[in-house]
């Protein structure tokens, strides 16, 4: 039961104290420096992930479109 409490999101008063104490710790001058900063870190994740994606997309593309094999036993002498 108490895990429940522990998980549970914050609510209205707890985001005031959260903000108050962000205030507090880091004021008023450095909270814009710090959302550039997590700003530039959620879009380089994000291009970081787009490219695996097409390179993944561009990989099973050149598997669909290499033609098949052909495997011919070698001749027996």
């Amino acid at each position: 039961m108490t895990t429940n409490l522990l998980l549970s999101m914050p609510g209205g008063s707890e985001w005031i104290l959260i903000i108050v104490a962000v205030l507090v710790l880091f004021g008023g001058r450095k909270i814009p420096e710090f959302m550039r900063g997590l700003g530039r870190g959620i879009r380089e994740f994000n291009d970081a992930k787009n490219n695996v994606t097409r390179e993944l997309e561009e990989g099973m593309k050149e598997k669909d479109n290499k033609p098949a094999s052909t495997t011919s036993t070698p001749a027996q002498n």
